[in-house]
């Protein structure tokens, strides 16, 4: 049976404190990108905030990707 992502993401969330930390994070970004979307109006200043924290919270999806790649190559051997 093949392991899926989700199954590794799983994994990592039960057994690595770096990969919770990071999604935690992620979601925190989120949740703030989601709220500075929802105004009609932003200002310069959010408008500024929003992109940086999309970029911080790509970088997080990135470093996440990466734990999950080397896990499953961790799987295979």
């Amino acid at each position: 049976m093949e392991i899926t992502q989700e199954d590794i993401k799983a994994q990592l969330m039960q057994s690595n404190e770096e990969f919770r930390q990071l999604v935690q994070q992620h979601s925190e970004l989120k949740k703030r990108v989601m709220d500075l979307e929802a105004k009609s109006h932003p200002s310069l200043d959010e408008q500024l905030e929003e992109a940086k924290l999309k970029k911080q919270k790509l970088h997080l999806k990135d470093a996440m990707a990466e734990m999950i790649s080397r896990q499953r190559l961790q799987e295979v051997v």
